[in-house]
């Protein structure tokens, strides 16, 4: 497995699923509690490298490249919420990791609430960041995906992939983890394959899978965030449930504010 690394760098160091299914690791090493980060629609493992550096030496920090994203199998057979949690299983097995603490951000976090009401011996501890229930409707998907179509690729430069994406640190880190090609700047993703991804996570909410929840679960969400006021106020019920809301941050909480996103996973995990 690889060492984690900032965005974009290293090899590939896969675990293969049952389905032939190749996901990228990467791991910090060391012997401090097990947290398991999984990104978001569009994203990569990479883009946690500010968070897992400011867990160094006290947490072991592992994250992998979801299915049809970054450098795992782009096109995957399988791209139901099943397959999803069986990869954050399957990685785990391959790392030894018997319990840990399961951080996701946005689908990522749908998946992580999806793998702690399946597998509550493994699931010790749940973040979810910027995540919620899902089933906000077929209109949800297609707003999502209406916006990575319209992304002019190849993109010149880094810079002009920044500036489309709105500048600053998010931004940034969005656009580190393009593909340089001879055309210029592209996405690991297919935009058809994410939109078959995304789909089930906006077909129905997963209020039972919630509800059978064991694991003390941190809701972190940001200041301008997308997280519905009345599906927190609902998840809030749950009396092992903590949230706290980062001032100023978007719905890329963990881009917006690294250092703060760090101490409460840290806080928590302990």
């Amino acid at each position: 497995m690889n060492r984690m690394s900032g965005p974009g760098r290293g090899s590939a160091g896969p675990v293969t699923r049952e389905d032939g299914t190749r996901l990228h690791v990467l791991d910090s090493g060391g012997t401090g509690p097990a947290l398991l980060l999984l990104h978001g629609l569009a994203g990569y493992a990479g883009e946690w490298a500010q968070v897992a550096e400011r867990l160094a030496g006290a947490c072991r920090v592992v994250a992998f490249d979801q299915r049809a994203h970054g450098s795992s199998t782009r096109r995957p057979a399988d791209l139901s919420r099943t397959a999803h949690v069986g990869d954050v299983v399957a990685v785990a097995d391959a790392l030894g990791l018997e319990r840990f603490t399961l951080v996701g951000q946005s689908m990522g976090a749908h998946t992580a609430l999806l793998a702690a009401a399946a597998h509550p011996a493994r699931v010790g501890r749940l973040v979810l960041i910027e995540g919620g229930v899902g089933g906000e409707g077929p209109e949800a998907t297609a707003g999502v995906i209406d916006w990575f179509r319209a992304w002019p690729i190849p993109f010149v430069t880094v810079d002009d992939a920044v500036a489309h994406l709105g500048g600053g640190p998010a931004a940034r880190v969005w656009a580190e983890g393009l593909e340089e090609t001879d055309a210029g700047w592209v996405p690991r993703f297919d935009v058809d394959v994410l939109e078959a991804a995304l789909r089930p996570v906006h077909e129905r909410p997963r209020w039972e899978e919630w509800r059978q929840i064991t694991a003390p679960t941190l809701l972190i969400t940001g200041e301008n965030g997308y997280v519905p006021a009345g599906e927190l106020d609902e998840m809030r019920r749950r009396p092992d449930v903590r949230h706290v809301q980062v001032p100023g941050a978007g719905h890329d909480v963990h881009l917006d504010a690294p250092e703060r996103v760090a101490e409460l996973v840290r806080g928590f995990a302990a």
